[in-house]
């Protein structure tokens, strides 16, 4: 830059910027509020291109640069490749208005970059920056080994998905090739996450009427605690809260630990060659298979070499990507079945892929549970808490109990507004459901993107089918599943039984230390 006296200045960063913030430059627009922190949307300004969707207005102007997120280089959930980033902020709508995780917490940071993992930033981002972590060479690795025995299991939405990413209808059930195509890929046991959906129910059902009886000290409302993303909400935001939360394991968790101990002693394998995988429709999966307190199988049988419950934790995208690398033509394979022992599951587990799933199918077994009778048709289709409102309540009438106030959540945002009523002491339900995305596991982080931002209708279509498969099913009810019944016979002897609690359940812990609380929050824990 040349100085009124003719001589050549090296122009700094800080005189580039004030140069520019002063200049009047036609069609030019630029705004370096930098990563975390966005403009409102009273400066926002429009295009006619695409338009992200927190502006409303459209101008005459480039939309600015809105900043991103931050995401930790080691985050084992997401990543985001910088080359693609384009700064529209789309990641910080979602995070800070549906999840209400980025910008409820002061700066600066503490121990960790927070983040609850559960990828709805990649559902909305619109240049495909941000995706979920890629684990499958590592699975590749182990099905190469001859001396490994890999078992897989697959989340109940999985099967609603997958057939996306191969050009079938949004919502088609492919779980017959789904499981063709593991076997292709060279899985060894292929295993249904629904069989472990329906223990959870047996497990957290039985944990719920014990509350309710006063037979376990613990509070109510009772959480779920199947979703790793809302189960970190807790840690972080609301310690007080963790009593609340079951402390059933995720069906994934259990089913992990049952492959290294249950399956491992009806085969005679050895625990320490099995290399557990799970197909998930989540990334915030990923982080909780490396949670350090789920490791049961190796506490149970004493012995450090076994491996965590879940080694590896893949996408429904991950998959599709190795179905395709493997040259497999999927829509043409002949449906397959899963392996016995772990493999079968209800209807009532296969609707714990959507909003209010896993409340419909506790009414049902709670019912039993609580009068040694068949849940009424009534709770075979429980209205109140389906579809894709945010927060949905219910009341479940049980003879000679009374009456059971629900309440159904999904989207962070919407979890934060209950547990701040909760916390006011006003809260009228015993049991909560929260899962962490919107409309549930059927459009989690790690799900094909339908469309950016995720649309209710592609939602529904999918909640669709996973009731179709329920209506369908020959067992509607998580305790007439027979596995479940055979598992507590031969290996678990009842809920919540000595060995049940060891393996099946666990604890969180406070991560308030980790970010520095908003001041008007403070004092609550």
């Amino acid at each position: 830059m040349e100085s009124k006296t003719g001589k050549v200045k090296n122009l700094s960063r800080r005189s580039f910027l004030k140069f520019f913030g002063g200049a009047s430059l036609a069609g030019v627009s630029l705004n370096l509020a930098g990563c975390g922190q966005p403009i409102t949307a009273e400066k926002a300004v429009g295009g006619n291109g695409w338009m992200p969707t927190q502006y409303n207005e459209p101008g005459s102007w480039p939309t600015n640069v809105r900043g991103r997120v931050p995401i930790d280089p080691a985050n084992p959930s997401i990543i985001r490749d910088d080359q693609k980033c384009i700064l529209c902020g789309q990641c910080i709508e979602v995070c800070e208005k549906i999840q209400s995780v980025f910008g409820n917490y002061e700066l600066p940071i503490k121990s960790e970059i927070v983040c609850v993992n559960c990828g709805q930033c990649i559902q909305w981002c619109p240049s495909g920056a941000i995706s979920e972590r890629d684990d499958i060479n590592k699975v590749l690795k182990a099905i190469a080994d001859p001396n490994i025995t890999v078992v897989v299991q697959t989340a109940p939405a999985t099967r609603i998905g997958l057939g996306e990413e191969f050009g079938m209808p949004i919502g088609t059930n492919v779980q017959g090739k789904q499981v063709a195509a593991l076997r292709k890929l060279g899985f060894d046991v292929i295993f249904d996450t629904n069989f472990t959906a329906d223990l959870t129910i047996m497990e957290e059902g039985t944990e719920l009427v014990k509350r309710v009886k006063g037979e376990l000290h613990h509070p109510t409302p009772q959480f779920t605690s199947c979703c790793p993303g809302w189960v970190k909400f807790v840690e972080y935001f609301y310690p007080d809260l963790i009593p609340n939360l079951s402390t059933a394991k995720s069906p994934q968790q259990m089913e992990g630990t049952l492959m290294k101990t249950y399956y491992a002693e009806k085969q005679n394998v050895d625990p320490k060659k099995i290399f557990s995988v799970a197909i998930m429709p989540c990334t915030a999966k990923k982080f909780e298979c490396q949670r350090p307190e789920m490791t049961s199988a190796r506490k149970e049988l004493n012995d450090s070499n076994v491996t965590p419950d879940v080694d590896v934790v893949l996408t429904t995208k991950e998959l599709a990507r190795m179905i395709k690398r493997a040259g497999i033509d999927f829509t043409s394979l002949p449906d397959d079945e899963y392996d016995q022992l772990m493999g079968t599951g209800t209807g009532a587990g296969a609707i714990f892929g959507t909003t209010g799933g896993v409340m419909e199918a506790a009414a049902r077994s709670a019912y039993y549970l609580i009068t040694g009778q068949q849940p009424p048709a009534s709770l075979w289709e429980l209205t109140p808490v389906r579809g894709m409102e945010g927060v949905k309540e219910a009341t479940v009438n049980i003879p000679g109990f009374g009456s059971i106030k629900v309440a159904v959540i999904s989207g962070l945002a919407n979890a934060r507004k209950v547990m701040d009523q909760i916390r006011a002491g006003n809260a009228p339900w015993v049991f909560i459901e929260v899962m962490a995305c919107p409309g549930g596991c059927q459009y989690g982080g790690g799900q094909p993107r339908a469309s950016s931002p995720p649309s209710d209708e592609v939602r529904n279509r999918r909640a669709a089918s996973l009731y179709k498969i329920d209506t369908n099913a020959k067992l509607r009810n998580s305790h007439d599943n027979p596995e479940i019944k055979q598992v507590y016979a031969d290996f678990l002897t009842a809920p919540m039984s000595e060995k049940a609690e060891e393996l099946l359940h666990t604890h969180y812990i406070s991560r308030a230390e980790a970010l520095v609380a908003k001041k008007s929050e403070r004092n609550l824990y």
